[in-house]
């Protein structure tokens, strides 16, 4: 542990020097003079002075450098039965000219264009665009409900909108036109006008406000990177389950691009001319930063994965591409891992593909259980690794460090803190928590490279919704401990707690102790209200393909490991079989909207929600007389 303990000190001992010395791996149309801007606390800015472009980072400077034969990105489609490939100089040749077609429309630097498209190579391409020519762009999931896409409309104020005829899911075809429409139609904000990438699937009935890719492309002339600001927007992400005004996490250019290039080959161990693959989509924060810049920026390929875990074809999938494409390290969620376990438990399907070439498992988003790390451990026969961060971040929080070496995997704990990070666990009087004392999460300020520097036109709410708990912290929302080695222990989500007659318990903890038993693949433990102790936790469960047991004997024998585990005060004695547990597109699941609807509340539907038809379901098991 003494090269990473020795890295952690040196950038929170002095971050300037550490993140300077970081800085040279990207390439600056301004060199960085002033690393640090801290004049407005708790406001703070990276590389205030120096200015710089993401797509010439990501692009450009590969080709100049004489790698533009490397292959930039893999398209893999299940979906579509289709299969693509592009090196670094037809991707900077398709960005160059759509960026040439946004400019005819009229967007400069510092506007805003939304994206709303499905996993295909033109959305990274409309990504990269946006960023040659200094406007920020937001993602929003392709086929996102109108009423979301038109909020997401009204407070970005995008001059454009890029979108596509139809997404393919497994099974079905989603056309996007109508929705688009719908929102355009509720919004108060009028985007100038619509590029529209046809596919065969479903195409799109076109108006005068439409644009079609392929027509605007052969027209276009290539445009150059915009020097811009450090400190400028490179995006605008908005947070998932928001009401209202959504919450806009705005990512700077500058040390955006000096924090992913670090991590790339520090956390994940990956470098130029790697195969590389994030499973997951553009429109979540991991598709930002690790299917599109991160390893566009070091120089490597990524793959981008139009299909599932299971069911396109099957919970074989996953194998077939790492084979096919030569995946060094994957980056997935606990639960797509344990979708693949619940159909495949011997990983059979496992055996039919290469995976000689896979180093690493990486997966985050979700907590991941002891149960899940050790079936993927003993199947895939490599590292896999926890990861532990958030939309606001960026890039991980704690994690550990493959590039760096020295620092071992503890099931059960997400890693330790990087570089930059420094974290502290707090009691609810500010104190800092014993080791092994369970607390608040927090981020000593100033948070480092590649972190939101405030949200979206709204610094009040940023210091409100992140800095006001603990002054001079960020509170990340997440509890836990840390152990005497400096291992993190993230338990859950402060709110996920379940008060038992006074006694706070996390759901975290009993998840764990349900997850182990061998005839559940997934689990959520929930607070419900009771009359007599305030709440009882009640546990859902998915079991395993071929599970031979009965609803019965399951609960009997996990009320007694919770028993036996946590304790008699945990007060588990509910638990209930379901076909399956509701999840956000990235994976998360619903604990909240469970919560709600448990409680009687009519609750409506998370705009992110993987399948509605799965909360319905729920929502007749858990409030049967409705």
């Amino acid at each position: 542990m003494d090269v990473y303990r020795e890295l952690h000190r040196r950038s929170i001992a002095d971050p300037e020097a550490f993140w300077a010395e970081a800085a040279k791996a990207v390439t600056w149309d301004r060199d960085p003079v002033r690393v640090l801007d801290s004049d407005r606390p708790p406001f703070h800015r990276w590389f205030p002075d120096a200015r710089i472009n993401t797509c010439r980072n990501a692009l450009d400077r590969h080709v100049e450098a004489g790698h533009g034969a490397r292959t930039a990105l893999i398209h893999d489609s299940p979906v579509t039965g289709s299969k693509s490939s592009l090196t670094y100089t037809e991707l900077l040749d398709l960005t160059a000219r759509f960026a040439g077609v946004l400019r005819g429309l009229g967007v400069d630097r510092g506007d805003r264009v939304i994206i709303s498209m499905p996993m295909v190579p033109q959305a990274v391409v409309a990504m990269l665009a946006c960023a040659r020519l200094g406007a920020a762009h937001s993602v929003v999931f392709g086929g996102f409900a109108a009423k979301e896409l038109a909020v997401r409309i009204d407070d970005a104020r995008p001059k454009v909108v890029v979108s596509a005829s139809c997404g393919i899911e497994a099974g079905r075809v989603v056309p996007y036109q109508p929705m688009l429409d719908e929102a355009l139609r509720l919004a108060r904000h009028t985007p100038e006008r619509c590029v529209i990438l046809q596919r065969p699937q479903a195409p799109a009935d076109l108006t005068d406000r439409d644009l079609d890719w392929d027509e605007a492309m052969a027209a276009a002339e290539p445009a150059d990177c915009v020097a811009v600001a450090a400190t400028d927007p490179l995006y605008i992400l908005y947070t998932s389950g928001t009401t209202g005004r959504p919450k806009g996490v705005v990512r700077d250019n500058g040390g955006h691009a000096v924090a992913l290039a670090w991590s790339m080959r520090h956390v994940y161990g990956i470098g130029p001319g790697d195969v590389w693959w994030a499973a997951s989509d553009i429109g979540w924060v991991v598709g930002h930063s690790y299917i599109v810049y991160a390893p566009l920026i070091t120089g490597a390929t990524t793959v981008v994965y139009e299909g599932k875990p299971v069911g396109t074809p099957d919970a074989g999938a996953f194998w077939r591409v790492i084979a096919e494409h030569g995946v060094k390290a994957l980056f997935t969620a606990p639960t797509a891992i344990r979708a693949i376990k619940k159909q495949d438990p011997d990983a059979a399907l496992l055996a039919r593909h290469d995976l000689s070439g896979l180093r690493s498992l990486f997966l985050a988003g979700e907590r991941l259980d002891t149960g899940t790390y050790s079936w993927a451990t003993h199947v895939l026969g490599v590292p896999v690794v926890d990861n532990w961060w958030q939309t606001e971040t960026g890039w991980p929080i704690t994690a550990v460090p493959r590039g760096v070496g020295g620092v071992d995997v503890r099931p059960g704990s997400p890693g330790v803190p990087m570089p930059g990070y420094d974290l502290r666990v707090l009691d609810p009087s500010g104190h800092e928590c014993a080791p092994g004392q369970d607390g608040a999460v927090t981020l000593r300020l100033p948070l480092p490279p590649g972190t939101l520097p405030t949200l979206w036109e709204d610094d009040e709410r940023y210091v409100a919704s992140y800095l006001s708990a603990y002054p001079g912290h960020y509170l990340t929302g997440d509890g836990g401990h840390v152990d005497e080695d400096g291992y993190v222990f993230v338990t859950g989500r402060t709110d996920d707690v379940v008060n038992v007659a006074g006694h706070r318990l996390s759901t975290g903890v009993m998840e764990e102790v349900v997850a182990a038993h061998p005839d559940v693949a997934e689990c959520a433990v929930i607070a419900v209200r009771d009359e007599l102790k305030g709440q009882v936790p009640r546990a859902l469960v998915v079991l395993k393909s071929g599970a031979d047991t009965t609803p019965e004997r399951l609960e009997r024998e996990i009320v007694a490991e919770v028993r036996g585990q946590v304790g008699a005060v945990a007060s588990l004695k509910q638990v209930t079989v379901v076909p399956a547990l509701p999840k956000t597109r990235s994976g998360k699941i619903l604990r909240a909207a469970m919560r709600d609807i448990a409680d009687g509340h009519d609750t409506p539907t998370p705009a992110t929600v993987e399948d509605p038809a799965v909360l319905h379901a729920l929502r007749r098991t858990l409030r049967p007389e409705d």
